[in-house]
């Protein structure tokens, strides 16, 4: 008799972001015709810029060609593309790290995700509180933790690194044992940035416990604030004990196209693991369970990286930071508590007058037909605030800011 997973049959509720489109859509057929500004899922929304677009048409053209066709390519990734990285990584961040370590994927969601498959179910993880949704999610589906206590509002067997106002919203290492530890900065969902510092710390908790740091980079280049480290491996010693992941969705608009790395470096070392051990599982996996990224997208992510595509990259950016700031100065002259929106596209909005995140959700599609994401979908210490997006039209940014202050004046 077939049996489903005891580990995804212990995932509590849906995910978020399925969620709260099911309650926009319940919202809209209860209120026919009325439009919803949505400042909710960060999902990308101005065109792929010309030099990028204009590399995946001609590899297009090329599969279109007898002559010119190719199949599958290096599960690693392509060459180029990697040697790519790898120079951006040494001009943008000075960190040198071999051709070997990086791996082409389909996301940075993806390898967030499967790169737990590597490590052993008896791995704890430790997470952000609040986090990006899929680096518990996954933790559970993948077996590392344990029942969900409504109690504590959190799975057992999963360390919380708390990240509020006291601390900025970029937690400490936790004082318990930990294994593999999720770290998200620019973050996912509260905008904050960690120091070198703060990472520094992570660091040589990694070195102490015998863990794995998993740093997902995906906004990197959202970071204005003079100082603050672009990658983990900016940090000395993080090349035997963290792993990096990154995306060209929010920077080159990829988010339907689909392209991302990790950095896998052979130095890298676990209690059961020497030096090359978890490099060469890691390729191992990718080899078995993974064909390679579309060779279109990573034609797209090539020409992302030459210095023409950087300078498209970067104006993207600008333009979705552009509309962080307006979300950002709009909601604190109406008198809201924000943080985030300077080095990330993401706002962080306490929610006022006592209300749950759910009610503020609800209040703000009601009186200003706006959506925003409940910050208690991203983890205990996120309730009482929403995640407001800089994903969006500038013209439906700025009416959607102007309704939500007048929603709360």
């Amino acid at each position: 008799m077939a049996r489903i997973s005891e580990d995804f049959a212990r995932l509590e509720s849906g995910y978020l972001f399925p969620e709260v489109a099911r309650r926009i859509r319940r919202w809209q057929e209860r209120n026919p015709g009325a439009d919803v500004m949505r400042l909710s899922i960060g999902n990308t929304t101005e065109p792929i810029t010309p030099h990028i677009a204009e590399a995946m048409k001609k590899r297009i053209c090329m599969l279109s060609d007898r002559r010119t066709y190719t199949g599958y390519g290096d599960e690693q990734g392509d060459t180029a593309l990697r040697e790519a990285l790898m120079e951006h990584y040494r001009k943008e961040y000075g960190v040198c790290l071999p051709l070997s370590s990086f791996f082409i994927s389909d996301g940075a969601k993806s390898d967030a995700a499967n790169i737990q498959s590597i490590f052993s179910r008896s791995s704890i993880p430790a997470v952000q509180d609040p986090s990006y949704p899929v680096y518990v999610d996954s933790s559970v589906a993948g077996g590392h933790t344990g029942a969900y206590d409504s109690s504590k509002g959190g799975y057992s067997s999963i360390v919380y690194m708390r990240s509020d106002a006291s601390n900025g919203f970029v937690a400490e290492p936790p004082e318990e044992h930990a294994d593999l530890i999720y770290l998200c900065f620019p973050n996912n969902p509260t905008g904050a940035v960690a120091t070198a510092d703060r990472l520094r710390a992570f660091v040589d908790y990694a070195h102490r416990e015998n863990a794995i740091i998993i740093f997902d980079s995906a906004y990197s280049d959202y970071i204005e604030t003079e100082g603050i480290p672009h990658s983990i491996y900016e940090i000395e010693g993080a090349e035997d004990c963290a792993i990096e992941i990154g995306s060209f969705s929010k920077n080159a608009g990829f988010t339907g196209v689909r392209l991302g790395w990790s950095i896998v470096p052979e130095t890298l070392k676990a209690e059961d693991a020497p030096e090359g051990e978890i490099h060469r599982i890691w390729n191992r996996r990718q080899c078995t369970f993974f064909n390679g990224a579309s060779n279109i997208s990573q034609s797209g992510g090539l020409a992302a990286l030459s210095e023409e595509g950087r300078k498209e990259c970067l104006g993207l950016v600008r333009y979705y930071k552009d509309n962080a700031r307006i979300i950002l100065d709009g909601l604190q002259k109406a008198g809201l508590s924000c943080t985030g929106g300077v080095d990330s596209p993401y706002v962080w909005v306490a929610c006022p007058d006592g209300m749950t995140s759910w009610d503020f959700f609800d209040f703000l599609l009601d009186k200003a037909h706006t959506a925003v994401t409940p910050g208690s979908g991203f983890g205990r210490a996120g309730e009482g605030y929403v995640r407001v997006s800089a994903y969006g039209h500038k013209e439906d940014i700025e009416k959607a800011v102007n309704a939500i202050a007048e929603a709360v004046r």
